[in-house]
């Protein structure tokens, strides 16, 4: 499975003009060792970290912070100025996401307030939320965070062609159920640190 880790090092790997098995060379491992990390399906313990920043001349705290995110739990918001829509939409989230934090906002300033603190992986976002527009909520996370995933939550598709310019990952017609939430998974921009999703 991609994940930050995975992904950076593979990217670090390609500057540098290294093929996996040159890299495993250089570090006195495996081929399938580097592979494995670069697939996200293992991570190096702190040994191999050093070696690998040297290798990869970047430095070990770098790589350690990128691991560190990975273990760490991500946070999903769900925006809606509804609170019925918000109360039935957060059981159906942590269905999805049962090694998530979900949190609820009905205000949009209180989830980016929260988005500011705790770096926020994915944030469903109703489009129209009395005199606040989804729109530029989604344009405000991803100014905090960049890697900020975004599905909009609406009960009209006339606003389907303003999101995707936003760039957003998904877009679901209320009512929100798990099943349609699955079906935005493969759509997401980026990686939400490993966690697995009920089937």
């Amino acid at each position: 499975m991609s994940n930050t880790f995975a992904d950076t090092i593979r990217q670090l790997r390609i500057n540098k003009g290294l093929s996996q098995l040159q890299l495993a060379d250089e570090m006195y491992v495996t081929h399938s060792t580097i592979s494995r990390w670069e697939a996200g399906s293992r991570l190096p313990d702190a040994m191999m970290i050093s070696r690998l920043a040297k290798c990869l001349e970047t430095s070990t705290e770098f790589l350690f912070s990128l691991i560190s995110e990975e273990k760490e739990t991500p946070n999903i918001i769900m925006v809606d100025d509804e609170a019925i829509i918000l109360s039935g939409g957060l059981p159906v989230l942590e269905e999805a996401f049962p090694d998530a934090n979900i949190t609820g906002f009905i205000k949009p300033s209180e989830a980016l307030s929260y988005a500011q603190q705790n770096p926020v992986a994915l944030a469903f976002l109703d489009i129209e939320m009395g005199q606040h527009n989804g729109l530029e909520v989604c344009r405000e996370l991803q100014r905090i965070r960049p890697q900020t995933n975004v599905i909009f939550l609406t009960a009209y598709l006339d606003y389907s062609l303003d999101a995707w310019k936003t760039g957003a990952s998904g877009f679901i017609i209320k009512p929100i159920t798990v099943a349609e939430v699955r079906k935005q998974l493969s759509r997401l921009r980026y990686s939400l640190g490993g966690i697995k999703q009920n089937e």
